[in-house]
């Protein structure tokens, strides 16, 4: 999609996926962009931070586990980064499902948290109400 189109439809929100698994990449995206999203993918932090300060996004879903730079130092990263990049949303999902998981998330920068497996409905509601898509 051209940028031209993309200002035409305000309504599809971009979304970033980060994580090393392809099968969840591939889950996520396959639901997300059926439900009107447009997806791109990261398998790790370092790809995840060089793709957000390319390009803008509405929201990010990270994993915490992932080779190179995980979950948490990407989002510290990205909260300390220039201004209009660290506020960008972000959605940690994973298997981490630990009361000091939740705390190191949100000290991080996560905007909201998930424990995998998570339904194609709640991915979808979650990332549309982080994402500021129309309901």
């Amino acid at each position: 999609m051209t940028d031209v189109e993309r200002a035409a439809t305000p309504s599809r929100r971009r979304i970033l996926v980060v994580d090393d698994s392809a099968l969840v990449r591939l889950y996520y995206r396959d639901t997300l962009e059926t439900s009107g999203f447009e997806v791109e993918q990261a398998i790790n932090g370092i790809e995840a931070m060089e793709k957000v300060l390319a390009q803008p996004f509405d929201l990010a879903i990270v994993d915490v586990n992932m080779p190179r730079m995980d979950g948490f130092s990407f989002l510290h990263t990205l909260r300390r980064s220039a201004a209009d990049v660290a506020t960008l949303p972000a959605l940690v999902i994973t298997t981490e499902a630990g009361e000091q998981d939740l705390y190191a998330a949100r000290a991080a920068g996560a905007n909201f948290y998930l424990v995998k497996p998570v339904s194609q409905q709640d991915l979808v509601r979650h990332v549309a109400i982080l994402s500021g898509a129309p309901t």
